[in-house]
């Protein structure tokens, strides 16, 4: 989801691949069709326990897939109020924890001015659909260009918000705001939207006092978040950042630690930034890092979870919009281990985005409208 994507692919990819390769591709998947074709979706998800899918449309909308068909009323429609088009739209959703009991989901979205908004709705009577008038605004942030809007809420396991935001666009986050813990983009916020209207900031936030930054960020150094997603059993947080012009990387931490300052401006991948040498001290240097030899754009994904195919357990997925090939790592002792490419039975095109149902089956979201489910491995 950058407006640069294809621009610079060619010469992008004329760069040498330094860095992981794969060490094996003689694996394949088998992919099933899922919900018939949607208009751009960018996000999937399902609420715990639930067996419907949610899938989140860039211009603003929400579809319902229920026992494998996509239903007709939108869950909901807020394209009147949304910006749409190259990387801004409405980008993701995420239910409250307690959902079953307060019908509670978030939205992040870019307003008509092209600033980020985060919203809270409620479900109405019907459960599949939501009431748009109980829309209640949770967190705004001025965009100053079109780009780099990172999208992506998740809810943690302590039951906190996590925000993923991008650096505010343009190239080269001009306005340093990555490095700046005062600025809210080019980071990971964590806010508690269950106490008190519109959050609260949990204890435990590295700034929570304000004096040093803004209460709400809990990790600095973000360029474009594309996709983040919390490990339960392990307790570690993988995050997938969108590269300048030569790096794509996967950063994974411990969910729990605070703090964290993850490189952009000062290193792209594991390489220093528009310099010829900076210190990585303090900072997170990622566990798996590829140029723009194999790809141009990542496309994080989520660890496979799901009980159909016991054999990738514990495998996490990404992709790359330019390239659009699958693969996968595990993580092991702070290594990016076991790396696989995985041959597709389907063309899936352009990958935007993964989804998760509440089983932990993984999804593959394509920019032509199809929704793939991962059906098999070998």
């Amino acid at each position: 989801m950058r407006l640069e994507l294809l621009l610079g692919a060619l010469a992008a990819l004329a760069c040498s691949d330094t860095q992981a390769r794969p060490a094996s591709q003689a694996h394949s998947v088998t992919l099933q069709q899922v919900g018939g074709r949607f208009r751009n979706p960018v996000h999937l998800i399902s609420p715990a326990g639930d067996p419907r899918l949610f899938v989140v449309e860039q211009a603003g909308r929400i579809i319902v897939v229920k026992n494998g068909t996509a239903l007709e009323q939108p869950f909901l429609d807020i394209s009147s109020r949304v910006k749409s088009g190259g990387e801004q739209g409405l980008l993701s959703m995420a239910f409250h924890p307690d959902y079953r009991s307060n019908g509670q989901f978030f939205v992040d979205f870019t307003d008509k001015k092209g600033d980020t908004h985060v919203e809270r709705f409620t479900v109405s009577s019907n459960p599949d659909v939501a009431d748009e008038s109980s829309a209640k605004i949770v967190l705004t942030v001025d965009q100053p260009y079109s780009n780099h809007n990172g999208g992506h809420i998740v809810f943690g396991p302590d039951g906190n918000l996590y925000v993923g935001m991008g650096d505010g666009g343009s190239g080269g986050d001009p306005h340093n705001n990555g490095q700046n813990p005062r600025a809210l983009l080019g980071k990971l916020l964590r806010i508690n939207v269950s106490r008190a209207e519109p959050y609260t900031i949990p204890m435990g936030n590295p700034y929570a006092d304000g004096s040093q930054g803004r209460q709400e960020v809990w990790a600095i150094g973000l360029r474009n978040p594309w996709r983040f997603a919390f490990d339960r059993p392990t307790g570690l947080l993988y995050i997938a950042d969108v590269g300048q012009n030569q790096y794509e990387e996967v950063h994974v931490e411990p969910a729990s630690k605070a703090g964290l300052n993850y490189g952009w401006k000062l290193m792209e991948g594991d390489q220093c930034y528009g310099r010829g040498d900076c210190s990585p001290q303090g900072l997170q240097i990622p566990q798996l890092v590829y140029s723009h030899s194999s790809g141009c754009s990542i496309t994080g994904g989520s660890v496979y979870r799901g009980r159909r195919i016991p054999s990738i357990v514990g495998h996490y997925f990404y992709s790359d919009y330019c390239s659009g090939w699958l693969r996968s790592f595990r993580y092991d002792n702070g290594n990016a281990v076991d790396r696989r490419e995985w041959k597709m039975d389907n063309d899936v095109g352009h990958v935007v985005s993964f989804g998760e149902d509440a089983n932990g089956e993984l999804y593959i979201v394509g920019e032509n409208g199809l929704i793939w489910r991962i059906a098999g491995a070998t």
